[in-house]
């Protein structure tokens, strides 16, 4: 049995580049359309909610049936699987993130600046979302491969995309639609090309299947038209691989499906991209559970947050910890470890400023892990633990563990609190040996992050256990015939509670004692001086080794700890700042080839104006002799 034509998309034709038996319909989802006037092979209405968008019945018995008029060299995908990709992102903020990777990728070739602001649809002046960015641009070839599925063109071990992916999930987690506009510049040929993948398209068509050759990458159908720069005409004309019909329709639905009604309206969003870069329009962007706009663009002219967080959580402590889940300002302030400094984040107009977490922390230490990945190879992990400086006072805790340069845990609780241990301790690390999942929100779960799991906790309650009373905690002392003295609301998950437990709550630092006494009982708390050493801890087949980093000097002073601390800080920013030298330098290697290269091509140039002056003096010359016989044989005769 196979399926009635009308319901399948053929992705196959006779160059299998993406021509395919499409019809016309019209708009579902923009507003102003009747639902009376539907056309029948859209069987139900496109909901507006993302977690309802992909909820729609197929007829019965076309589950089942085979594509046996295609052959074995082809598979059959059903439209519903864009919106099912794109539900790997549960939070909003974390497909905003991957889009901005793409951006902060683009570093390599130029990029100084991605910018994320609201715009409105031309036609409906309903809200988009719109990214952009100053990169190289993507090539025909490039933006294909960008919209197809499991293609990645990012081999370096320093950039964070790596599964080719993130385009697709992130931007259909924002939105129905996305329409891509990018400029390129190789080999002094300049393109420009626009390439529509529509989720509306897909579902107003009413088609249950999309037909793809096993031979190729292309999965959905990518409506696209290129255009390359003539350079004696000064104007941008059609690149036509094929043939002039394809391109005529390809521009046809385009224009009927984007948010541009003309070619003229689409031509004119390259105006502001310059010579390359790229520009990300996100249009028919989803509603919550409670009909509202997902992304709120109210609150806030110079943010954009999540819709339906506003109370509660904005009276706590301002701490990034606490906005940052609601802020794509605080997320994306804490997003990358370390930028260039002429890179900027630029949201809705203002520049995001850059929080380095570690800065936040205070009686800071530094322990380094060495797992064994590989076998054998051993790989060093600097982990800075401390407490906020907003401690007591602040609920926060946790470890912000980056991969790549690139946040994927923020604030991830390797203990959970109980009786209150490890409040307020926050650490910050990056672990490059263990893979994250692919949306870049979680690790995957092998054995070497168990070991990194374990180690964290133990580490917390370590830190805790020697620093806790720094700062008016309690320590909890447990013994086998007792139990805790501690009231039962300090027994609850942290995460419960208002304020944390205090020593001498109310008059922390206002005792009977003396001073001097108080500086004396601080002193006791702290061990005595310890001389740098390796320590090993045998933690199953892959044992790791584990160094605190103390000074060798005998510090037995709170004082002495910050001075340790601060020591360490400076390290750090040297191994950092040695680190930004080094990509400099790189950078001034390759900004050095383009200027030669660029004067080779200046030569060449330079070389064939000569010739063709040359040429256009012999033709004077030659027209000039050709005249003057003529005009002599005229006098002759």
């Amino acid at each position: 049995m196979t399926m009635s034509n009308s319901n399948i998309i053929d992705l196959c034709s006779d160059d299998e580049m993406g021509r395919s038996n499409i019809k016309k319909c019209r708009r579902e989802i923009e507003p102003g359309f009747d639902s009376a006037s539907a056309p029948s092979v859209c069987p139900t209405p496109i909901s507006r909610q993302f977690w309802k968008a992909g909820y729609y019945e197929i007829e019965q018995g076309q589950r089942c049936k085979a594509a046996n008029q295609y052959g074995k060299n082809h598979m059959r995908i059903h439209p519903m699987f864009l919106h099912s990709n794109a539900t790997s992102h549960k939070w909003a903020f974390g497909a905003m993130a991957e889009l901005l990777d793409n951006a902060v990728d683009e570093v390599q070739n130029g990029a100084t600046f991605v910018s994320i602001d609201k715009i409105s649809t031309p036609q409906y002046g309903t809200p988009a979302l719109l990214i952009r960015d100053d990169g190289g641009g993507m090539d025909p070839d490039a933006i294909r491969r960008c919209m197809s599925f499991g293609f990645s063109d990012k081999k370096s071990k320093f950039t964070i995309g790596q599964y080719g992916n993130g385009f697709k999930t992130s931007s259909m987690r924002l939105g129905a639609d996305v329409i891509v506009f990018s400029r390129h510049l190789k080999s002094r040929s300049l393109t420009q090309s626009v390439g529509l993948l529509s989720y509306t398209f897909l579902r107003s068509m009413g088609n249950n299947n999309v037909v793809v050759p096993m031979n190729t990458v292309w999965v959905f159908p990518l409506l696209q038209v290129d255009y390359e720069f003539n350079s004696s005409a000064r104007t941008f004309g059609p690149l036509i691989p094929h043939d002039e019909d394809h391109f005529s329709s390809n521009l046809t639905m385009l224009l009927q499906w984007s948010p541009y009604s003309t070619e003229d309206e689409l031509l004119k969003q390259f105006d502001d991209i310059g010579d390359h870069g790229t520009k990300v329009v996100i249009y028919n962007l989803w509603l919550n559970d409670d009909g509202e706009m997902e992304l709120d663009f109210d609150s806030d002219p110079e943010d954009i947050c999540i819709n339906g967080d506003k109370t509660g959580r904005m009276k706590q402590i301002q701490y990034v910890a606490n906005l940052y889940q609601h802020s794509l300002r605080a997320y994306a302030s804490i997003l990358y470890r370390q930028l260039p400094e002429y890179f900027r984040i630029i949201l809705r107009g203002r520049d995001i400023e850059y929080h380095n977490i570690a800065e936040d922390l205070k009686y800071v230490q530094f322990i380094k892990y060495m797992p064994q990945v590989d076998g054998n190879l051993e790989v060093e992990i600097i982990t800075a633990i401390g407490f906020l400086k907003e401690a007591p006072h602040a609920n926060t805790h946790g470890f912000n563990i980056y991969h790549r340069n690139r946040l994927i845990l923020p604030f991830w609780r390797a203990v959970g609190c109980t009786n209150g241990t490890g409040r307020g301790v926050v650490g910050v690390l990056e672990p490059d040996f263990i893979q994250p999942t692919h949306n870049k929100q979680d690790f995957e779960k092998t054995s070497l992050f168990q070991k990194l799991e374990d180690r964290l906790k133990q580490m917390t309650v370590e830190y805790w256990n020697k620093h806790c009373k720094l700062i008016g905690y309690q320590q909890v002392k447990k013994t086998p015939s007792t139990t805790t003295t501690l009231p039962s609301s300090v027994t609850q998950n942290c995460v419960d509670q208002d304020q944390p437990l205090l020593l001498n709550h109310g008059s922390q630092y206002e005792s009977s004692n003396s001073r001097a006494g108080l500086i004396k009982k601080r002193k006791d708390l702290l061990d005595p001086p310890l001389k740098l050493q390796h320590a090993k801890r045998h933690m199953g087949s892959s044992c790791g080794t584990d160094v605190q980093c103390i000074s060798e000097e005998p510090e037995n002073s709170v004082e002495g700890m910050m001075r340790v601390s601060q020591k360490m800080l400076l390290m750090q920013e040297n191994k950092r700042l040695q680190s930004r030298l080094l990509a400099l330098e790189k950078m001034v290697q390759e900004l050095d080839l383009k200027v030669q290269q660029l004067k080779d091509e200046q030569k060449n140039v330079e070389q064939h104006a000569g010739e063709l002056e040359n040429e256009l003096t012999q033709l004077t010359q030659t027209l000039f002799e050709s005249c003057k016989w003529n005009m002599y044989k005229q006098h002759v005769c």
